[in-house]
């Protein structure tokens, strides 16, 4: 019979001690399904208001190690490569990127809500790193009437 029962020489009526895996592989199958479908959301960037441009180019994204995304939420707070970091830290790592590639672009992501100065200061402790390509991301202008 195919329903639990195995007909050997231990008799009729003894149990299959062996794991059907099945439906274990049904369920890994749904969960790869899922962290694939997840992942691109787990990867979202910290979420600022850009300032709208008309002049806006899309660019290549720069190789990793030549640039820096610096982002700073409306509350001030700065974020390095999608991770909260103190001043200190930021200096720190901007000085580190100044030594190992002057030529190293740092990539300013600020919310339109953050003070003129906070910007100000980062653009200083990118400046005094000796890092002098600074790019300010922004999204482009919808023009009226259009997409």
């Amino acid at each position: 019979m195919a329903f639990g029962r195995m007909n050997s020489r231990q008799g009729a009526d003894a149990p299959i001690n062996s794991i059907n895996v099945t439906p274990l592989v049904d369920v890994m199958l749904v969960l790869v399904v899922i962290f694939i479908l997840a992942a691109p959301m787990l990867a979202a960037t910290l979420r600022v208001q850009l300032p709208k441009a008309q002049a806006v180019t899309r660019q290549a994204p720069a190789a990793e190690s030549d640039a820096l995304t610096v982002e700073v939420n409306p509350q001030g707070e700065i974020w390095i490569q999608g991770a909260a970091a103190e001043d200190a830290a930021v200096q720190q790592q901007l000085q580190e990127l100044g030594r190992r590639n002057p030529q190293a672009e740092v990539q300013l992501r600020a919310d339109t809500s953050v003070p003129y100065g906070r910007v100000v200061q980062i653009m200083g402790w990118a400046h005094a790193a000796g890092l002098t390509r600074i790019g300010f991301v922004s999204e482009p202008e919808r023009k009226a009437g259009g997409n």
